[in-house]
């Protein structure tokens, strides 16, 4: 089986992106998507674009569904975000998984999602085993609040 297409910032997600971004700041959109911001490791710069948050129990996990994209790098090297819905805006601190704690947030992230689907080369109906190796090229972020 050939790997899942690789994820291109094309024009068409270009402009997906630049719609959904400003209903996301609204708050206008599906109560999982949010506007992350997070300073750029290099320039400092804020950076923003929609996410999907996953909740299970009373936990939030951000997911990387086309990998290591920038924003990955950035939170990462920042060590936490900024999460926007209409009005509430959250600073949050991100801790990492390893791909073994991040199996079943990457499952829960599969059901939920389907336009993002076609980006992992995993079904659910496949074992642990397979969505153990997958867990590297999707990662996982636990979203911690910051103390005030």
């Amino acid at each position: 089986m050939a790997g899942p297409p690789p994820y291109r910032k094309s024009l068409w997600r270009r402009a997906l992106n630049a719609v959904v971004r400003p209903l996301a700041k609204a708050g206008l959109t599906g109560p999982r998507t949010h506007v992350l911001t997070v300073p750029g490791r290099a320039s400092g710069k804020p950076w923003s674009t929609p996410v999907s948050i996953v909740r299970i129990g009373g936990e939030r996990w951000l997911v990387a569904p086309y990998g290591d994209r920038n924003w990955v790098k950035n939170a990462r090297a920042a060590g936490r975000v900024e999460l926007r819905r209409g009005r509430r805006r959250e600073r949050l601190s991100v801790e990492e998984l390893p791909p073994a704690d991040a199996v079943r947030v990457l499952q829960e992230y599969y059901r939920r999602g389907r336009v993002t689907r076609p980006f992992f080369a995993v079904t659910l109906d496949e074992p642990t085993e397979a969505w153990l190796a997958e867990a590297p090229s999707h990662p996982v972020f636990r979203l911690v609040p910051e103390e005030s």
